[in-house]
């Protein structure tokens, strides 16, 4: 495996972590019935999931 690929992996992995705690922080939110603040995280938790995706697909591209 190429540096930059383990790099880009090990980035995806923490991405992955992050946007599940990210989810986890949104759900709790909603519930505590703080709309606006779950609104943000829930935007957040999309942009990391696009990241996420991002690094994924140019990492089986390169395959």
């Amino acid at each position: 495996m190429a540096p930059e690929t383990s790099e880009l992996s090990s980035l995806a992995d923490m991405l992955e972590q992050l946007t599940r705690r990210i989810t986890d922080m949104a759900e709790t939110t909603l519930r505590d019935r703080d709309e606006g603040r779950a609104k943000e995280l829930f935007a957040i938790e999309r942009s990391l999931f696009g990241a996420h995706r991002r690094i994924i697909r140019l990492l089986t591209q390169h395959r």
